[in-house]
């Protein structure tokens, strides 16, 4: 004869049993929060229930992204920033659980397509980018200690070290003067170099920068075996520099001053 089920077992079976049905009613539960003109909620719910969790859900969301993204919520105002938060809700699958990962989740929602409407200004997603990585730079866990280089090393003839709290950036739009009264209608003629990084007092910076001097930065991490003095007789070349001499004394501040700003933490050790 079988040995009857214990009543852990029993009710375990019932779990399982019931388990599709509960997970319908969790599924149109949520999809009813996320999109509620569209999606009914589940049977027998009292609407004024439903409301709390309604208004919960959209404005916990949109506060976080609000404190993350404060320029951009002043360009775009209260109601095309709900109808944002409201897309983001209704279209966009997050990968993340995590709070201080929810802006990298806003980002990758803008970065597709019918995210964003017509009448959306067209600097929306590199503002975004760019209010973004201050966020990712103050919760990054990548070290950049004294054990990474020479804090005194010789940046000419040594191997420079790039902080990696240092980010090299290039946007179409001037997005560090972007504010509720700066708004550009079209990218500027050239684009805008910055490089966003940490200090060691924990403050985010940013420095603007010209070509050469994001040409020399990326230079540093494509090719981070080589002195400070062999990449700038790269550029040289590149520019068809007439006195190449000339433009490594100029790199020589340059370096130094980098290093100042914490950009360059120093020369590789030997």
């Amino acid at each position: 004869m079988p040995e009857r089920p214990s009543l852990s077992q029993a009710d375990a079976q019932s779990n399982v049993q019931a388990a599709p049905g509960f997970m319908q009613i969790q599924q149109a539960f949520t999809a009813h929060l996320r999109d509620p003109q569209q999606q009914p909620p589940p049977a027998g719910i009292e609407d004024r229930r439903l409301q709390i969790y309604r208004e919960l859900i959209f404005n916990n969301v949109a506060s976080l992204l609000e404190q993350g993204f404060p320029v951009l919520y002043q360009c775009l105002g209260r109601e095309r920033w709900r109808a944002l938060i409201r897309g983001f809700l209704i279209a966009h699958r997050a990968t993340t659980p995590l709070f201080p990962e929810l802006g990298q989740e806003l980002l990758a929602y803008l970065s597709t397509a019918g995210a964003l409407r017509p009448e959306d200004p067209p600097f929306v997603l590199e503002l975004a980018h760019y209010e973004w990585v201050e966020t990712a730079l103050i919760f990054s866990e990548a070290e950049a200690g004294p054990a990474l280089a020479d804090s005194n090393g010789d940046l000419l003839d040594g191997v420079p070290v790039v902080s990696p709290l240092a980010w090299n950036l290039s946007y179409r739009f001037a997005v560090h003067r972007i504010s509720a009264d700066f708004q550009p209608h079209a990218p500027d003629p050239e684009p805008t170099h910055l490089v966003v990084y940490r200090t060691r007092q924990e403050r985010i910076e940013f420095l603007k920068i010209n070509a050469v001097t994001q040409r020399l930065l990326v230079l540093l991490r494509e090719q981070s075996h080589r002195s400070g003095r062999d990449l700038l007789n790269s550029i040289a070349l590149e520019l068809q520099h007439p006195r190449p001499s000339q433009l490594i004394e100029a790199g020589r501040s340059l370096l130094e001053d980098l290093r100042e700003r914490q950009i360059l933490l120093g020369t590789r050790r030997q």
